[in-house]
């Protein structure tokens, strides 16, 4: 296990009157999974998060429609700091700014709106925003959603896009004269998430990161790929606030803080797991369950694929089973298998191809058809 090097020390921002960076100890913080529309559940789910000591909870809005139940939200959970993930939706910024402490924005996502303006413009406007009601901004970049032009420029390193893609909006926010922003490189590759941050740590030392390895999946393995990561980079004092990305049910949504601030505790104290031979076999990859699930069956389906599909844990085999259509399309296209889960289908894919829509019921059978039509395909391939 790697051992602390020099003390990194950003520089510190406030986050709704929470300190991060700095001198400041590592925040957790945790994503409401209830539909935002569900008022008395996100609140209900805010309290639980905050209960179980996440300093700050993320609450995603789609559209201009749920910023009213953000507003109601916002008045039951005085004294939480909360954060908003604008999605694909930049546009609704100055909307949600006032009931708020912190706006999420992914630079992957820009680009889908509004295409007659650039990407300097429309961060430079949501810096205005986050200016103007005293906000903090998560400059969020994932692996799935890189932003195309960062792709296009660097095709054979998707972590250098990743990183670069990082470093742009960082610069955008230094020449817009604003500093109040955190930034995060996420990845469902624990090794990506180490290399990745630790680039992006060396480049910029002055800016917090948020760490995160996103779509971990179900328990134990998403605590396991999490803490692969996470002691890797704390241990060389990487990641100023953190988030546990795990595939939970709503009443247990509340584990990822739990499992957060044990994760700082062993780090802290020395206490380190080793998996030598993590991540040689199958590998289930599952979002977290949040806000943007269309159908609520997703968690439940994410525990039959990883049942159904036991019997091939020796095979190294990727199966990502995605949550939303925010996430599915992209998420899905680097797996050996994919299901992307719509509000009444699943779509089934291998790699970036689309096999077909099946019923939450159908699609259990005819993924152990296309497993074992891989397996098959394999070793084919070794007996030639």
């Amino acid at each position: 296990m790697d051992q602390p090097g020099p003390q990194r020390k950003t520089r510190q921002i406030d986050i709704g009157g929470i300190p991060v960076g700095g001198d400041a100890p590592v925040v957790v913080q945790s994503m409401c999974a209830t539909r935002t529309m569900d008022i008395d559940a996100t609140v209900a789910q805010t309290h639980q998060l905050a209960r179980a000591g996440a300093g700050i909870v993320r609450i995603a809005l789609d559209n201009e429609k749920e910023v009213a139940a953000l507003k109601e939200i916002r008045a039951q959970t005085k004294g939480i700091v909360i954060s908003v993930d604008l999605q694909e939706n930049y546009k609704i910024a100055d909307k949600v700014a006032p009931h708020v402490d912190k706006i999420r924005y992914n630079p992957g996502h820009l680009h889908h709106i509004e295409k007659a303006r650039t990407i300097p413009q429309k961060v430079r406007w949501l810096v205005d925003v986050a200016r103007d009601h005293n906000l903090a901004i998560r400059i969020g970049v994932n692996c799935g959603s890189v932003a195309p032009a960062f792709l296009a420029k660097f095709p054979d390193d998707q972590l250098k896009a990743i990183v670069e893609s990082a470093a742009y909006h960082c610069d955008l926010m230094d020449e817009y004269g604003f500093n109040r922003f955190i930034v995060s490189l996420k990845d469902s590759d624990p090794a990506k998430v180490v290399e990745a941050n630790r680039r992006f740590a060396q480049r910029r030392p002055d800016v917090p990161i948020h760490l995160g390895v996103t779509e971990a999946g179900l328990p134990p393995d998403g605590i396991i790929k999490t803490r692969i990561a996470f002691e890797k980079l704390l241990a060389q004092h990487i990641g100023e606030t953190i988030r546990v990305s795990l595939t939970l049910p709503n009443e247990r949504k509340h584990e990822e803080v739990v499992v957060g601030h044990q994760i700082l505790a062993d780090v802290a104290a020395g206490r380190f797991i080793s998996v030598p031979d993590y991540g040689q076999g199958l590998n289930i990859i599952s979002c977290p369950s949040c806000s943007r699930v269309e159908n609520e069956r997703f968690v439940e389906l994410a525990q039959q694929v990883k049942e159904l599909t036991a019997y091939a844990a020796q095979h190294r085999i990727t199966i990502a089973v995605m949550g939303c259509r925010v996430n599915g399309p992209g998420e899905t296209d680097d797996a050996d298998l994919g299901l992307w889960c719509g509000p009444t289908t699943v779509n089934l894919k291998k790699k970036d191809r689309k096999l077909g829509n099946f019923s939450y019921d159908d699609v259990l059978p005819r993924l152990r058809q296309e497993l074992d039509r891989l397996i098959e395909e394999r070793a084919d391939l070794i007996n030639q």
